[in-house]
């Protein structure tokens, strides 16, 4: 049963659902409506009596606030200080302490680790960070690895985050906005760009977009990502994910946009276009002609990868006539016992590819590796022997597989991946021309995707003479300007 509220001189604030109303300055009406609040639980309310005499109220949530820390570097303070004249922010050893006035910012604040201090006859509540965080050590990112480079990676909480980009980066035109997104839980978001590099629209665009984001909670960059995207339907990502700091500062110098999300260890750059994913920030650290090689190769096995399945079924099903006899003559033989056509042969295979594939991903990583290469050897030569499959398509598989490895971002990897079903499926109905029409609609579809409204198809379409210079060949890095202002457009 609800509690009568006592009559004060002073009207005071009601304790209504309405969390935009803001705190009273009276210490028992802020104590009556936390204690009707149903969605803190394990809060923990204590009054206490200040070193100048006032009542004051201690709140915190204790499985996420830091209860020592709240211990030593704020209440013992307060018990401790003799002199009545020093201000409450002076005296609490904490380097940055905000005011708020609004329940639901105190909420917000509680949920987030937060100390809240209550002081009597104020109006704006103290808000001090006492966040007990549960956090790894930085290591190498798995899946971006390098030979010369800083062996770190980003890890979950977002301040310790931007402070590996400060390292990198000691600019004074480092700049970093803050946001949150989402509607029932509120996920904080940084926002780090140069100022004078980075395009003010394409910030303005971003922010816009966050803004609209209508969604319960974001717990992952990679949720955030889908939302902001250009093309959510397009098989190529439009933002550039990475858990590298000096790869994300590499992207700030070059005047894009990082989207940082607490606790998440990955970070989304844009602006980006289609030649980044073949980039990799061991390029600059190597001699032009051994990078120039890698980025090379990077781009032929893109087209392996995705043309390669496609090339044999047309060959086999459409123009068989233009092999030399010989190898005519070898395929033949190695397809005399099996009974499916090369599309249904391709298929069946490259299916197998992708569980043996993922099942290397979530198994441990002891054995994940050994399953995926031990038994992509064994289905494949047993399917030989029962005739399922022939040789040559067990060796376009693997080539196809190797190809696609060689891309050093994952998300464009498995774009590429998706990308070769359809164009199979072309191959086995029209041969070299779907093929060649397949390739032409790609063309088309990177030209005309765009990232944060900057085409997505820079340096090649729209044509960058300037950008031309770090992109299939990367020249040496006295005639490259690192800083690429044009990237602006």
């Amino acid at each position: 049963m609800r509690r009568k509220r006592r009559k004060i001189k002073e009207p005071a604030n009601e304790i209504v659902s309405s969390k935009e109303k803001a705190i009273s300055s009276y210490l028992n009406d802020n104590k009556e409506y936390l204690n009707l609040t149903p969605n803190l639980p394990g809060l923990t309310v204590r009054e206490i009596t200040i070193f100048d005499g006032r009542d004051a109220l201690v709140t915190y949530i204790e499985n996420i606030s830091d209860t020592p820390f709240i211990s030593q570097n704020i209440l013992r303070p307060l018990f401790s200080t003799q002199s009545t004249n020093r201000k409450v922010t002076d005296v609490i050893t904490v380097p940055k302490i905000n005011t708020v006035n609004k329940w639901n910012d105190i909420e917000t604040n509680l949920l987030h680790g937060c100390c809240i201090i209550f002081l009597d006859g104020e109006k704006d509540a103290l808000a001090i960070n006492a966040q007990n965080l549960r956090k790894r050590k930085p290591m190498e990112p798995a899946n971006e690895r390098t030979i010369r480079g800083a062996h770190i990676g980003f890890i979950e909480p977002l301040e310790d985050n931007i402070s590996m980009i400060r390292q990198f980066l000691t600019s004074d035109q480092l700049r970093i906005q803050y946001t949150s997104v989402g509607k029932e839980n509120k996920t904080k978001i940084g926002i780090v760009y140069l100022e004078n590099l980075a395009n003010p629209e394409a910030l303005d665009e971003l922010m816009n977009r966050i803004e609209k984001v209508n969604y319960k909670t974001v717990l992952d960059s990679g949720e955030l990502e889908q939302m902001i995207e250009d093309n959510p339907y397009s098989i190529f990502p439009q933002f550039l994910a990475s858990e590298r700091p000096d790869s994300v500062a590499s992207d700030l110098l070059q005047g894009r946009y990082a989207i940082i999300v607490d606790r998440s260890p990955s970070v989304i750059v844009g602006p980006i276009n289609f030649n980044s994913f073949f980039q990799s920030i061991e390029d600059y650290s190597s001699r032009w002609i051994s990078s120039s090689f890698i980025r090379i190769l990077r781009f032929v096995s893109f087209v392996i990868a995705i043309f390669l399945p496609s090339f044999y079924i047309a060959i086999i099903s459409f123009h068989y006539e233009i092999l030399p006899l010989e190898l005519l003559l070898s395929i033949g033989q190695s397809r005399r016992e099996v009974p499916f056509p090369p599309i249904i042969e391709a298929f069946l295979m490259e299916f197998i590819l992708e569980m043996l594939r993922e099942a290397g991903l979530r198994l441990p990583k002891s054995i994940g590796q050994t399953v995926g290469i031990v038994g992509g050897i064994i289905i494949g030569q047993s399917a030989v022997e029962a005739g399922i499959v022939s040789n040559i398509m067990v060796i376009v598989v693997a080539m196809t597989a190797i190809s696609s490895f060689v891309m050093p971002n994952p998300e464009m990897a498995f774009g590429i991946r998706f990308i070769r079903f359809p164009m199979m499926l072309v191959a086995s109905f029209f041969g070299m021309v779907g093929i060649v029409i397949g390739f032409m609609i790609i063309v088309m579809h990177i030209i005309s995707l765009e990232s944060l409204g900057t085409p997505y198809g820079i340096p090649f379409g729209p044509l960058k003479w300037r950008d031309l210079k770090d992109s299939i060949i990367r020249f040496p890095l006295w005639t490259i300007d690192k800083v690429k202002a044009s990237r602006r457009n």
